[in-house]
C-alpha cells in the first residue's frame, strides 16, 4: 500500500544544513503527492503530539537559515519505553506512516527503535562532529569549518600584534575531524587530537621552540573538544616558555551561521533520498554520502561502523606546520 502521509523531525545537537534537508524532503513529498508533519522540537514532539502540517510555502526562504525551523531538544522520556510508546501512538492517531529523522548517531538509535517497534524511519546525519562512520561528510560539518577557520584566522590577528599563542578549544566531542582540517586550514603549529595520544612536551613545546628559533613568534595550537585542558595548556605553554598565552573556547558559535554551498547541495539531496527510500518501502536506513554519491545503509551497520582517523592527513598537517 503506497505510504500516503510521513513527518520530519529534527533530533540532537542543531546542525547548519537542517533546514535545507527539512526543505528537500517536504518537497519532494508534496511532489509526489505525500503530506507532511512537521515535528518540533525532535522525539519531544512526537511524544507531545506537537507538530503540523506542511505545505510548499512552509519551508520557503529556509535553506539559507541555520539552525532548524523545527527546533530540536534532547529527550530523556523517549529512551524509554513508556515514552517510545507515546511517541507510536501520536504517530497511529496522526496516520504517520513514515518518519524522516535528521540527527547524529543518537538520533538513529531513536530512529532505529521506532522500526523495530513498526514506524518506519530513515535517518538523515547532520552533525558538526563529522563523525557518522558511513558517511564521508555529514551535514553542517562544513559550514562549522569555515565557521572555525574564520574565527581562528581573527584570533590570529591579535596573537600576531601581541606575539601571542593562542590555544583553541574547536567542537567535536570525542571525534577530532573538525580539528584536524581547520588546524590545517589556519596553519597552526599543533593539533591535538582524541585519536593521537600527545606528549606535551614534544608535540607543543618543542615545536613551538623550533619554529621560534626560525623567527616566528606568534602560535595556534588547536585542540579538539574530547582532549579539552586549553585554559591548563595555556598556562602551562606561558611558563615554560614566557611567550604569553590565551585558551579560547570557540563554543556554539560554531553550530551557528547560515549554511555553505555543499551543505545546502548535500542536505538537498540527502533529504530528497529519505522520501525516495521511505516510497520504495524501505526502513530503518541511514542516507549516507560516499564518493559523491548518495547511499545509503542499514541503521544498525552504521551504527556499529568504526570511522577510521586520516593519520596521514595528520602527518601532513605537522610536516608543514614548521
Amino acid at each position: 500500500m503506497a505510504i500516503k502521509k510521513i513527518a520530519v523531525l529534527t533530533s540532537g545537537g542543531d546542525a547548519p544544513g537542517m533546514n535545507a534537508a527539512v526543505r528537500a524532503v517536504v518537497r519532494t513529498a508534496l511532489g509526489k503527492g505525500v503530506q507532511v508533519y512537521g515535528v518540533y522540537r525532535g522525539y519531544n514532539g512526537l511524544i507531545n503530539g506537537d507538530m503540523e502540517l506542511l505545505n510548499l510555502r512552509s519551508v520557503s526562504d529556509i535553506i539559507h537559515r541555520g539552525g532548524t525551523a523545527l527546533y530540536t531538544a534532547r529527550s530523556p522520556e523517549f529512551c524509554t519505553e513508556e515514552g517510545m510508546q507515546k511517541a507510536i501512538a501520536t504517530c497511529k492517531e496522526m496516520g504517520i506512516e513514515g518518519l524522516v529523522v535528521a540527527g547524529g548517531d543518537g538520533s538513529f538509535r531513536g530512529a532505529q527503535d521506532l522500526t523495530e517497534r513498526g514506524i518506519p524511519c530513515i535517518g538523515l546525519p547532520c552533525t558538526i562532529d563529522n563523525d557518522i562512520a558511513c558517511c564521508e561528510q555529514t551535514i553542517g560539518y562544513d559550514t562549522a569549518l569555515n565557521t572555525c577557520m574564520g574565527m581562528i584566522d581573527k584570533l590570529r590577528d591579535t596573537s600576531q600584534s601581541h606575539d601571542r599563542c593562542s590555544v583553541v578549544e574547536v567542537m567535536g566531542r570525542h571525534a577530532g575531524y573538525l580539528a584536524l582540517n581547520v588546524g590545517i586550514a589556519v596553519g597552526a603549529t599543533s593539533i591535538l587530537v582524541p585519536e593521537v595520544p600527545y606528549d606535551f612536551d614534544r608535540d607543543i613545546l618543542q615545536r613551538m621552540k623550533k619554529t621560534s628559533a626560525t623567527g616566528k613568534k606568534h602560535f595556534i595550537i588547536i585542540v579538539a573538544e574530547g582532549v579539552g585542558h586549553v585554559v591548563e595548556f595555556a598556562e602551562r605553554i606561558q611558563k615554560e616558555t614566557g611567550v604569553e598565552s590565551r585558551a579560547t573556547i570557540l563554543g556554539h558559535v560554531q553550530r551557528g551561521g547560515d549554511p555553505t554551498v555543499r551543505d545546502r547541495v548535500l542536505a538537498s539531496r540527502m533529504g530528497h533520498c529519505a522520501v525516495e527510500l521511505l516510497l520504495a518501502g524501505k526502513s530503518n536506513r541511514v542516507v549516507t554520502i560516499q564518493g559523491n554519491r548518495v547511499m545509503d545503509y542499514d541503521i544498525s551497520e552504521a551504527l556499529r561502523m568504526k570511522k577510521p582517523f586520516d593519520i596521514d592527513l595528520f602527518r601532513i598537517a605537522h610536516d608543514i606546520s614548521i
